[in-house]
């Protein structure tokens, strides 16, 4: 299967003209299509609406994950309604199975990378917090034992793993994702991950037990020679 993939495309931004544009050769190239998060700016339905009515005109199956840009304006399950009545597999703490490829996939939590992981322990707040971490890793989880097929994608928005946020400033990292998302991979097994949000991180990293990781960030690509709004990858 070759797989386009890309995320953090934050439709409505002044530069999304020229990324629909650059986009349109996916059709032809790929056979799937994962968005990793962020697909709004604002989390706006009206956002969502028009950015749909560019993704229905590529004519190609979709998978995505929504990123902390979407849940902005509190409207994410409207979002989500409007994602799946126009067909893209909109993963939540679930999987989809097409042409023998498993794909599982939550949005994911910040709190921090191996030692740097943050832990449940003081105020009620700091709890909470970590709570939310574990609660998407748990999502993940279920996803992850949904799957039958022996080739698996999974697909996230925060970062499994600290490799792919290099380049951010150090004092976000925990910010940028969890490793216990990369715990419950390595776990279950998978052949690649993709994830987003991390800007100006890193393309390739691995999981402790070397499970290639790519971050597809938008920024990420078009940073590349010559400037990409997806990344062709092939499993």
């Amino acid at each position: 299967m070759r797989i386009g993939a890309t995320a953090d495309l934050h439709f409505f931004s002044p530069r999304f003209g020229a990324v629909q544009e650059q986009l349109a050769p996916v059709r032809d190239l790929a056979d799937l299509l994962v968005i990793a998060g962020d697909l709004t700016n604002y989390g706006k339905p009206a956002e969502m609406e028009s950015l749909l009515n560019s993704l229905v005109r590529l004519r190609l199956p979709i998978v995505a994950v929504l990123g902390n840009h979407d849940h902005e304006s509190g409207s994410q399950a409207e979002l989500a309604r409007m994602m799946t009545e126009s067909g893209i597999k909109l993963l939540d703490g679930t999987a989809y199975e097409r042409d023998g490829i498993g794909f599982a996939g939550t949005k994911g939590f910040p709190g921090g990378f191996g030692r740097g992981a943050l832990t449940a322990f003081g105020e009620i707040e700091v709890k909470a917090f970590v709570q939310a971490a574990i609660d998407e890793a748990l999502k993940l989880e279920r996803a992850m034992s949904q799957l039958r097929t022996s080739k698996r994608v999974v697909v996230l928005h925060y970062a499994p793993v600290g490799d792919t946020v290099r380049g951010e400033a150090p004092e976000i990292y925990p910010y940028l994702g969890s490793s216990r998302l990369a715990e419950v991979i390595d776990r279950h097994g998978a052949d690649m991950v993709l994830h987003g949000h991390a800007h100006h991180g890193f393309p390739d990293g691995k999981t402790t037990a070397g499970i290639p990781v790519h971050n597809v960030a938008l920024p990420i690509l078009q940073g590349q020679t010559p400037p990409a709004v997806f990344r062709m990858l092939e499993i």
